[in-house]
């Protein structure tokens, strides 16, 4: 367990509030993202389905005091993964989203990219807590 530092619950609470807003567009929006980005709507609404669970537990993170070191380590793995993985989707043709559509998955991998970063960072600023 640590104590987390203030630097790394704000980060959890950033990230859980761009992928909530994220998991309620793709999960209930899907059909209009896709046609608007040319992204198959399944892979959004699946997207979205993960993110609510996803922002569930990040949130949960954020608001504790005391976490485990292993939890955070799994988050920022996992944004670093979501970042390679989205830039990558691109790369191998699977999708052929639009102009707009790739600049939205460029741009939300960045942000992923700069959470897991900022994670990282805020795992270093906390203490780990002793046995008493």
């Amino acid at each position: 367990m640590i104590d987390a530092s203030i630097f790394l619950r704000r980060a959890l609470l950033a990230d859980a509030i761009f992928s909530g807003v994220a998991a309620l567009g793709f999960a209930f929006g899907a059909s209009a993202v896709a046609m608007l980005f040319n992204l198959p709507e399944a892979l959004l609404r699946e997207t979205g389905l993960f993110l609510i669970a996803y922002t569930a537990l990040v949130g949960w993170l954020a608001s504790r005091a005391t976490v485990a070191k292993p939890l955070i380590l799994l988050v920022v793995i996992g944004n670093g993964a979501w970042t390679v993985g989205s830039i990558a989707l691109l790369l191998s043709g699977a999708v052929s989203p639009n102009l707009a559509g790739a600049l939205v998955v460029v741009a939300q991998a960045i942000a992923t990219g700069v959470f897991a970063e900022l994670q990282f960072l805020g795992l270093r600023k906390s203490a780990d807590v002793v046995a008493a």
